[in-house]
């Protein structure tokens, strides 16, 4: 039997004397991360001692739980485990000197961040934080250890501390926080219930307040895909989002080369409440919850991306500018990336009908990652769906191309207003003609990005120009009357004459349809110009741009009308 410890009273050996209330007011805001910090100690006790009975084979066969008891009357918060435990020399090298000596190092190093959000999630707070919240700290603790004695410690959050001999009969540790005022509401099994949800809810040993369950110890990304059921990966998704309707889709992440890396990522289905500007996945190490605000590893346009990432490799201490600079970030973006690439494409070619719904949500997405990423785009361009008002409602650019090829190779045309192009698409279905519809407002953008990437490949707007294939080729209309006129030259005079506006242009064509009288042609390029310099607010244009075209259709019974009134001298017509 090991000798009874005797009383010592001590100092803790730390430079900063005023290091407790730095620790109390640093990161007031971020109080119930102490709760954290001390069950993942306790989680890591744990841990130790599976391995030592592993290595050493000690025959355990505990059944291995944390316990989080409130004791109202007494004022106290205990986090007990049943791992490892401490002997008395472990705490002087532990808590008195490593503890003590870290939160020194930490807050020197972290205290004059004028915005705390950029260490993210405060891991490396440990046992310290308990400081945070409690006005006396105490410890008891047995060691595993054959024949080790149990040791009582505690501290008033001074440098000056106390060991004793302990009473505790268990194997393990209990750490007893005496709440200070201003915290009692830890005492409320809800309040303490809400925050080991936050951040202990996937831990992989048994979380227990005041002896009921409260975590899920094997979430779903440590199981194999192939273990998981669809009706599986939507009941995860809605105890992570209880009030979101379901997912669109979902990957399943179990990387162990060149990083480590799980996860399972949903997109989910976007609704006006849906902020599409914040992150929304939740950041793990080793199942304990980081953060569930980190754009850094979600790429730009995937913002939307809901789910958890359990990342062991990060650093406990993660801040902002880590995240930024850090290979490895990038790398677990590209591999999202890539996931995702993958998974449109998987669902475009499975099904393209249940594909369609699915496009809606994140079609604007897509779009504006292909901009920002060249392998996204290389990965998915094949697979994106246009809207058109062809027999086939939705196609891909590839086979758009392919069916117009006699009539117009490499012409892509697009409608961006089915309501005020209605003329001009009915034109186009009259002649077997397809349109793709780019309403969306990344379109303008996303069209000349494809004219970039394949430069034989042209975009024009239905009202840009008037195709040959809309067009009667030889109509007989340069028969002159005895005026030594054409029939185009009379039309072209009464027009010229009635609509003496600047900038317009009068042309005269004859169309396969007889049903439209004109039209207004807008050139695609100077359109682009003038709305691309609108957009970055350059005001008036010249006046090139405010150049139009009223293209007359000869065929049409109306213009028979106009010049049959003009000749008989009604100029009211």
């Amino acid at each position: 039997m090991s000798e009874k410890l005797k009383q010592e009273e001590g100092s803790i050996s730390i430079h900063t004397e005023n290091i407790f209330p730095i620790i109390k007011k640093w990161l007031y805001s971020d109080k119930e991360i102490f709760l954290r910090e001390l069950v993942s100690n306790a989680v890591d006790a744990i841990h130790k001692l599976q391995n030592i009975n592993l290595v050493e084979g000690l025959k355990l066969a505990d059944e291995y739980r944390v316990d989080i008891r409130i004791d109202k009357d007494a004022g106290t918060l205990t986090v007990a485990d049943n791992g490892l435990g401490m002997t008395a020399e472990e705490i002087r090298k532990y808590i008195n000197q490593v503890a003590f000596s870290s939160a020194e190092d930490f807050i020197e190093k972290f205290k004059s961040l004028e915005d705390k959000n950029q260490l993210i999630g405060h891991f490396g707070l440990g046992f310290y934080s308990s400081f945070m919240v409690a006005d006396k700290v105490e410890i008891n603790s047995l060691s595993y250890q054959k024949d080790a004695a149990a040791v009582h410690w505690e501290c008033a959050g001074t440098t000056s501390y106390q060991l004793t001999a302990g009473d505790r009969q268990e194997r393990g540790t209990e750490v007893v926080l005496h709440l200070n005022e201003d915290e009692k509401e830890f005492l409320e099994a809800d309040r303490t219930r809400d925050v080991l949800k936050k951040f202990c809810n996937f831990l992989p040993v048994s979380i227990c307040l005041d002896g009921e369950e409260v975590n899920d110890k094997n979430p779903l990304w440590t199981k194999s895909a192939s273990e998981i059921s669809d009706d599986e990966y939507i009941e995860f998704y809605r105890k992570l989002y209880p009030l979101s309707e379901d997912p669109l889709f979902w990957i399943h992440l179990n990387i162990d080369y060149p990083f480590n890396l799980k996860g399972i990522i949903y997109f989910p289905r976007l609704t006006n409440e849906f902020d599409v500007t914040k992150s929304h996945i939740n950041l793990f190490c080793n199942q304990v919850f980081v953060s569930d605000n980190t754009p850094e590893l979600i790429p730009e346009f995937l913002t939307p991306l809901q789910g958890c990432l359990d990342a062991p490799d990060l650093p406990l201490n993660i801040s902002r500018s880590y995240l930024q600079n850090e290979p490895q970030v990038r790398k677990i973006r590209e591999v999202i990336s890539g996931r995702v690439a993958g998974k449109i494409v998987e669902l475009a070619k499975q099904d393209r009908e249940s594909f369609v719904p699915i496009w809606e949500d994140i079609h604007t997405f897509v779009k504006y990652g292909m901009m920002r990423e060249d392998k996204f785009y290389e990965k998915v361009k094949d697979q994106v769906i246009y809207r058109s008002t062809g027999e086939e409602k939705y196609t891909t650019l590839p086979a758009y191309l392919e069916r117009a090829k006699e009539n117009h190779e490499n012409k892509v045309y697009y409608a961006n207003d089915e309501g005020v192009q209605a003329t001009y698409l009915k034109m186009f279905k009259a002649q077997g003609m397809e349109a793709l519809i780019l309403d969306a407002m990344i379109d303008n953008h996303f069209i000349q990005f494809l004219e970039s990437k394949n430069s034989d490949i042209k975009f024009e707007r239905v009202d840009s120009d008037v195709t040959e294939n809309l067009l009667e080729q030889d109509a007989g209309q340069k028969l002159v009357d005895a005026d030594n006129k054409s029939r185009e030259e009379r039309i072209e005079e009464v027009f010229k004459a009635e609509l003496d506006i600047k900038g317009l242009n009068i042309r005269i064509e004859t169309l396969k349809d007889d049903s439209v009288p004109g039209m207004i042609l807008l050139n695609e390029q100077q359109r682009r110009f003038k709305e691309m310099t609108q957009m970055m607010g350059k005001g008036e244009m010249p006046d090139m741009f405010a150049e139009h075209t009223l293209m007359v259709n000869a065929a049409s019974p109306a213009i028979d009308n106009v010049l049959k009134l003009r000749e008989e001298g009604d100029r009211d017509c």
